[in-house]
């Protein structure tokens, strides 16, 4: 799948084990073994930004950082961003939320800068409920 140059993204993320991991800020949060699409975007290079989310070695500078250098980036969906609309991050954020009917287990998680309760959710143990692209 080519990527967009800017866009919102969701990423598929699968954890083998559960691990407690300190993530930033939040402080040290418990996460269960199992499948967590994360969505965020990014005003430009895109594709940079996700292959940065693969690597297992990097700076942690974003809360999903935390969760990807022990977990595996195995799916990526991306929309390109809509002209003048501020809230397509969170929008599309809690559409999967609705869709999936599944918690998202750490307030605040990628959603420092908005409102959202968060921009992570758990699928479980496996991905299942996440709704085939279409």
């Amino acid at each position: 799948m080519e990527l967009p140059a800017a866009g919102i993204y969701q990423l598929l993320v699968h954890l083998p084990e559960a691990a407690t991991v300190r993530v930033g800020a939040l402080g040290s949060i418990s996460f269960a073994a199992g499948y967590y699409v994360y969505t965020g975007s990014a005003r430009r290079c895109l594709p940079q930004r996700v292959a940065r989310h693969r690597a297992r070695v990097k700076a942690l500078r974003w809360h999903i950082d935390y969760l990807t250098v022990l977990a595996e980036v195995v799916a990526v969906r991306a929309e390109p961003l809509t002209p003048g609309r501020r809230d397509q991050e969170c929008a599309a954020h809690r559409a999967l939320a609705a869709t999936t009917g599944v918690g998202e287990p750490v307030r605040g998680f990628g959603a420092s800068d908005c409102r959202c309760r968060s921009h992570l959710v758990h699928l479980g143990t496996t991905a299942d409920r996440w709704p085939a692209t279409g």
